[in-house]
């Protein structure tokens, strides 16, 4: 088992982000899934076994499983002739997609108390402009999901939005827009999660422009993006066990780390059991074995 924390193909590179590097494949865009890992904002010199091949197969599981509540980015994987296969290691870590226009928001759904929500919850009573139930403990559920967008933030830590500044950033019409999607999508994944005993806590969507219409983009629903709790261990008041890198940022909240680079070294044990939550996710959620 090869961890893949740098990736090098023979195609211009569009961008590098925190996990993904994504290159310029014609009109399209090559996008292709790291094992690198990161927690609050920094990345962490240890790769995460197996999690680029998760965040992909599990993207592309909820991409076909959404195919009929929203348009995504993705297209078939047909490849160029120098690129007329991948290798061995990148194959089920790559998608092809649209070159699409991102937003300039991140499109943040929430049907559960945590997170920096719970942080805002607990100073106003309120999470991104929402006026919330006085009296909420921490992981409880939320009367109806809402939608709490934040800031892009190019250094630094994304910060939480209200409608308002939102606006100021997209405009109404496609705020409105992501907005009802982004609750949509939230809905049905959430369903389909409840049937597995999987609690989808709250989740981050990517929105793009591409020919003027409103699409879904980057991963969706992965361990990443999304907080996920299983219904046997959830209770409210705690941070409940989770499927994501919650688990990550708990233990680095535990040694009192300041959150600033560089990062501290991860014990070979949480690495592992890192490992082992996200190829459970998938497992969970797909109904289908993952193959190492």
């Amino acid at each position: 088992m090869q961890i893949i924390t740098q990736t090098k193909l023979p195609l211009k590179l569009f961008s590098s982000g925190k996990v993904r590097d994504t290159y310029e494949l014609g009109d399209d865009l090559l996008m292709v899934a790291s094992d690198r890992l990161s927690a609050f904002d920094v990345v962490f010199a240890a790769g995460i076994p197996y999690k680029g091949i998760v965040l992909t197969e599990i993207s592309l599981f909820w991409f076909a499983h959404l195919k009929n509540v929203t348009k995504n980015h993705l297209l078939p994987m047909n490849l160029p002739a120098e690129l007329s296969s991948l290798p061995l290691s990148l194959e089920r870590r790559a998608m092809r997609v649209v070159k699409a226009k991102p937003l300039s928001i991140e499109c943040i759904v929430r049907g559960y108390v945590a997170g920096s929500g719970w942080k805002d919850y607990q100073k106003t009573g309120m999470i991104c402009g929402h006026k919330l139930p006085s009296g909420m403990k921490q992981a409880a559920k939320l009367p109806q999901p809402i939608f709490t967008p934040s800031t892009k933030a190019t250094s630094g830590h994304d910060e939480n939005i209200n409608r308002e500044a939102g606006v100021k950033l997209v405009g109404a019409d496609v705020y409105d827009e992501v907005a009802e999607k982004a609750i949509r999508i939230y809905e049905t994944a959430a369903k389909h999660a409840a049937s597995k005993g999987i609690i989808l806590a709250d989740t981050k969507f990517e929105f793009g422009l591409h020919d003027d219409e409103v699409i879904l983009i980057d991963e969706v629903l992965t361990p990443d993006s999304s907080r996920y709790w299983p219904v046997d261990s959830y209770q409210e008041g705690i941070s409940p066990p989770s499927f994501d890198k919650q688990f990550v940022r708990d233990y680095l909240e535990s040694i009192g780390w300041d959150k600033k680079p560089p990062a501290p070294q991860l014990p070979e044990g949480i690495i592992k059991k890192t490992s082992e939550k996200y190829i459970e996710a998938y497992e969970r959620i797909s109904g289908k074995k993952f193959a190492r």
